[in-house]
């Protein structure tokens, strides 16, 4: 078993137990952020829960083990990879590759393992894939090591480890919310996305102060 190491990244490190109406986000932000794109499910924030970093060891080793070194990182993002922070209870798994093609590299090891390659994800910085039917609910996210795109969900995920104050302010927001749009998806991303904007500003704020770039990969 894997465990998720205590860094995030140059300038912090942290201890593992395990306004005006802003443009609207782009998606592969929303998720890094943990905000819900669909209205389909309620939407649920729960208590941080020890058992995910876990649970992503588990995942990230076996994922290390199928792909090798076609996976330049395998890295556990969004809320769930932020001590303490209340969170959909959904592991975010981010695989960094040199090149998107072939695909074959990384869809036949992922499809081997039973995860289902998302074709019509209409995002076309990363390739997408779920959980095999009748499993715990898991995204994996590939995309291109260095891009912008794959940067960003490491950058808020080390920005919320390093500032308790802001991670705790994050899971007010994402609890009121929730109770106010529990089925609405849309509603509750655009009451978010001044908070979310917000919260990107001072990662990014950060970043520079400190010089942050990412640490090791997580598996």
């Amino acid at each position: 078993m894997l465990e998720t190491r205590g860094s995030a990244g140059k300038g912090c490190t942290f201890p593992v137990t395990v306004s005006r109406r802003r443009p609207r986000l782009p998606s592969w932000i929303l998720e890094a952020m943990e905000v819900p794109t669909t209205s389909r499910r309620r939407i649920e924030i729960v208590d941080y829960n020890p058992a995910w970093p876990v649970l992503f060891g588990e995942l990230a080793q076996t994922l290390r083990a199928a792909l090798g070194a076609v996976a330049l990182r395998i890295d556990h993002i969004g809320s769930t990879a932020v001590p303490g922070l209340a969170a959909k209870p959904v592991i975010d798994v981010q695989i960094s590759v040199a090149a998107f093609e072939p695909i074959e590299a990384f869809k036949d090891p992922l499809e081997r393992l039973g995860y289902v390659y998302r074709a019509d994800n209409p995002e076309r910085t990363k390739r997408y894939f779920r959980e095999a039917p009748g499993s715990r609910r898991t995204h994996l996210h590939v995309r291109r090591a260095g891009s912008f795109s794959q940067q960003i969900p490491l950058l808020l995920r080390d920005y919320l480890r390093c500032h308790a104050q802001a991670a705790a302010e994050f899971a007010i927001v994402k609890r009121r919310l929730a109770g106010q749009f529990p089925f609405d998806g849309a509603g509750y991303t655009d009451a978010k996305t001044p908070y979310v904007w917000d919260i990107i500003r001072r990662a990014d704020e950060w970043a520079q102060l400190e010089g942050w770039e990412p640490g090791p990969s997580d598996a």
